[in-house]
């Protein structure tokens, strides 16, 4: 389930950069502060899953 849950964070991340940029180039501080918030939260699944990797290795 590691594949599935980075794809979703990468996806999360792309969407977040977009709404970001849509922000950016319309001047809605409310797009760029949850674009921003999207990013973060694809930030904290990545470190998640890469927690998940160690504690495998570690296991192995």
């Amino acid at each position: 389930m590691g594949l599935e849950d980075r794809a979703k964070a990468i996806g999360k991340n792309i969407e977040g950069k977009a709404q970001e940029a849509l922000g950016n180039l319309t001047g809605d501080p409310q797009d760029q502060a949850e674009g921003q918030a999207k990013q973060v939260e694809a930030k904290g699944r990545h470190a998640v899953e890469d927690a998940k990797d160690k504690a495998k290795e570690i296991i192995d």
